[in-house]
């Protein structure tokens, strides 16, 4: 057998196994016994210029006068189906675009000097061996606890803090070790890895990274929930964290077409003005400052192109 069809045997089944070209280096030891996934944080090695780690490695945070150089990666492989679970952390709402989630083939400790670049998207995903997708905004306000994983198709999975799961992505290559890619990007300033699990082929028995301390309570005081810099930020203690948001593409299509109520701006008024990518996501009070702010679908980010009249929205 070829040493891909072993790799992807040991990866997709047990995993204990490391990949016969990589150094044994690459995999920390399973310190809770043989059935743990070992330890999970970020990657020391290979962070952007503009984020520093606390808690042993397991948060990130992005200087807060940028959006971007916040690209991180993981400590170590991981395995196909083994679901990472991260915490939203901190928010500064006036920036475009979100958390960035993927996989990369492509050792982080391997690259040159001026590794991580700026931004995943599109700095590194038009190299083959790096795939990324973009998060919903809406879908990762500060407490947002979020799992994302590759299935053994090569499909990059995201489950949003609403239960629901969604397809990002597909045709990751599974037939090599991978690194996890999490780029805090825009809105999101800060994430905190709370660790990861994944069942066992025949589904007898869960494993898991190795366990942490109870991370501390989420600090909303951090948070600029603004959606322009030059508007005063609301009360972060103002927003609450929507249960049901619309996603972009969605594994579940069974989900209850009420969904849309809620505004993903404001999260509180009724979802009521529909825009041309046909989203109806936003009350008529956060369409008039998404039209004058930004000019997107803050779903889809395409423009909003149509006239005041045609649609009730004032300038």
């Amino acid at each position: 057998m070829t040493s891909a069809f072993l790799w992807l045997s040991n990866h997709v089944a047990d995993n204990s196994t490391p990949h016969p070209h990589l150094p044994r280096e690459m995999y920390p030891p399973n310190i809770c016994g043989r059935h743990c996934l070992g330890p999970l944080s970020f990657h020391k090695g290979a962070l952007g210029t503009d984020v520093w780690l606390s808690l042993g490695g397991r948060r990130v945070e992005r200087d807060r006068e940028t959006f971007q150089n916040g690209l991180t990666f993981s400590s170590r492989p991981i395995r196909v189906q083994e679901k990472i679970h991260l915490r939203v952390e901190c928010c500064d709402q006036h920036w475009h675009g979100a958390l960035r989630l993927g996989f990369t083939i492509i050792p982080p400790s391997s690259s040159g000097p001026l590794f991580p670049p700026a931004m995943a998207i599109p700095d590194l995903t038009t190299t083959y061996g790096y795939w990324a997708s973009i998060v919903p905004s809406s879908l990762i306000m500060p407490g947002a606890e979020l799992r994302f994983w590759v299935t053994p198709r090569g499909m990059l999975v995201y489950e949003g803090p609403n239960g629901l799961r969604y397809k990002l992505l597909k045709g990751v290559d599974v037939t090599r070790p991978l690194w996890a890619m999490i780029d805090v990007y825009g809105q999101t300033r800060a994430v905190l890895l709370l660790g990861s699990k994944k069942k066992d082929l025949l589904k007898l028995r869960i494993r898991r990274s190795c366990p942490v301390p109870p991370p501390p309570s989420v600090s909303h005081r951090d948070s600029c929930m603004c959606v322009n810099e030059d508007h005063p930020c609301r009360t972060p203690q103002d927003y609450r964290l929507s249960a049901d948001p619309i996603p972009t593409t969605q594994i579940d299509h069974s989900i209850d077409r009420d969904i849309a109520d809620d505004c993903v701006v404001c999260l509180s008024a009724r979802a009521s003005v529909v825009l041309p990518c046909a989203h109806r996501c936003l009350c008529l009070r956060c369409a008039q400052r998404v039209k004058a702010d930004f000019g997107n679908c803050p779903l889809c980010r395409q423009s909003i192109r149509y006239s005041d009249e045609d649609r009730g929205i004032k300038s």
